[in-house]
């Protein structure tokens, strides 16, 4: 074939990229990346800005052959390819539920102009859709899913490919956008940065992760998700990666997470923002003025809560948090502030830059007790025990938090306790946790008697 078009996506990276192998066999490929209007409008800062550098490095390794386009790529992906003479296009495939519709939209505008869509790789080491039960249908529980997902493997990391680019500035590209206005101090963009950072933790916490992952006191988080998210590494590669051994096991089983949720989205696009168990619905949430207010102080890390409330900051400050904190607040927002799930996961992919549809809001149903493995609605995190737990010294609120610092340790989880107004400008708890916690077991056992009655 004389020309094609490789149409990254989450796939920003040049080396095992299995679409841009099959791509190179043109003599001549055109590198597009099309800016769609619902992703830029859906992004918050941190994520635009991660993203339009991730762009910048791609299109350094490429010596400025990116084509950078802005539009619907129904309309742009086909205008291109007709632009350049191609008879095929290839992208990695899309399982979300708007990229497959999205897909699907532009397999039948490029027909219109005489070229083909080929969809080939995924950002998964094993496709959403491959994993199922003997009886051929899906799995919604983690651990079964898990054996077969490692039973079924996946093929080796493969090497970047010789391409000759046919693209700017030959081909009209529009300007990498310039970073929107940034008060978060990102993770640094590229596969090198990637590379760098696995570095950094293979050689450290890796070793560790079994025992130390749940700790945000320390640099135990191999901080591969933002990379995952938009494809500038593959699992794949991190696999490649992992020995036998416990610590190894258990990070392989948080790629495995990540495979999972996309895996159920697949199969059940409803659940991107409705309850994985219907039964569920009947949970009574406050959707109130009242309710309102509460969500905006949780926003704005001021809850009194001082796990809840580092975790809130180092995610407006960093567009990343630690996973344990995730849950934690996730836990305080739909367990001791009664509000829709819905309501934290929007504002999770608001402000994380590797908000990942299916892995946050299947992550935010899991905590909330209506998803996939739930934890049973009636296991309330408590912020105070889980500080004392996880951040024994404070050391992660005390990082996050400046009006605690001075705060003794065994105040430092619960200031309030110490006395005196002595814990400065920090604010007292919005709620008290043993009586929400009651409050969200009285409701639970009234969502379990109507659906009782109603079954």
């Amino acid at each position: 074939m004389a020309n094609s078009v490789m149409w990254f996506r989450r796939d920003l990276r040049l080396e095992d990229n299995p679409a841009l192998v099959a791509a190179a066999r043109a003599v001549n490929v055109t590198p597009l990346f099309v800016l769609d209007p619902i992703f830029l409008q859906r992004s918050g800062a941190a994520r635009l800005a991660f993203l339009f550098r991730s762009l910048r490095e791609l299109n350094r390794e490429m010596n400025g052959a990116l084509v950078v386009r802005t539009g619907d790529p129904v309309e742009v992906v086909a205008k291109v390819a007709k632009q350049v003479g191609a008879a095929e296009v290839f992208a990695a495939k899309d399982f979300a539920p708007y990229g497959q519709k999205r897909d699907a939209e532009v397999a039948k505008k490029l027909a219109s102009v005489g070229a083909s869509f080929n969809r080939v790789g995924s950002p998964y080491a094993v496709e959403p859709g491959t994993v199922l039960k003997a009886d051929a249908t899906p799995y919604s529980v983690f651990t079964p899913f898990s054996k077969v997902w490692l039973a079924h493997g996946w093929p080796a990391p493969v090497d970047e490919p010789k391409v000759e680019w046919h693209g700017a500035p030959e081909v009209v590209s529009n300007e990498i956008p310039k970073d929107p206005s940034l008060t978060a101090e990102i993770a640094p963009a590229g596969s090198r940065a990637a590379w760098d950072r696995w570095q950094h933790f293979a050689q450290g916490a890796l070793g560790r992760y079994k025992t130390e992952r749940n700790n945000p006191d320390r640099d135990g988080c191999s901080q591969m998700s933002v990379y995952l998210r938009f494809g500038v590494v593959h699992p794949r590669q991190l696999l490649a990666e992992l020995e036998p051994n416990p610590h190894h096991d258990h990070y392989r089983s948080e790629l495995c997470w990540r495979e999972f949720y996309a895996d159920v989205l697949f199969h059940q696009p409803h659940t991107t923002w409705k309850n994985l168990q219907p039964k569920m619905d009947t949970l009574e949430v406050d959707t109130d003025a009242k309710a309102k207010v509460r969500f905006e102080i949780w926003c704005s890390g001021k809850t009194g809560y001082p796990i809840v409330d580092a975790g809130i900051r180092q995610m407006l400050a960093t567009g990343w948090m630690h996973n344990r904190v995730r849950m934690i607040t996730a836990s305080f927002l739909v367990k001791d502030l009664h509000l829709p799930w819905q309501w934290g996961a929007k504002f999770f992919m608001r402000h994380l830059v590797d908000g990942d549809i299916a892995s946050n809001n299947h992550g935010w149903q899991w905590t909330a007790g209506t998803g996939t493995d739930a934890a049973p609605y009636f296991r309330v995190f408590n912020p105070v025990l889980q500080g004392e737990k996880f951040d024994p010294d404070g050391k992660f609120v005390r990082a996050w938090i400046p009006e605690l610092r001075d705060v003794p340790k065994k105040f430092v989880h619960a200031p309030w306790l110490q006395g005196g107004g002595l814990f400065s400008e920090y604010p007292a708890p919005m709620v008290d946790h043993s009586v929400e916690r009651d409050e969200a077991l009285s409701r639970y056992k009234i969502s379990g008697e109507i659906n009782r009655s109603v079954g």
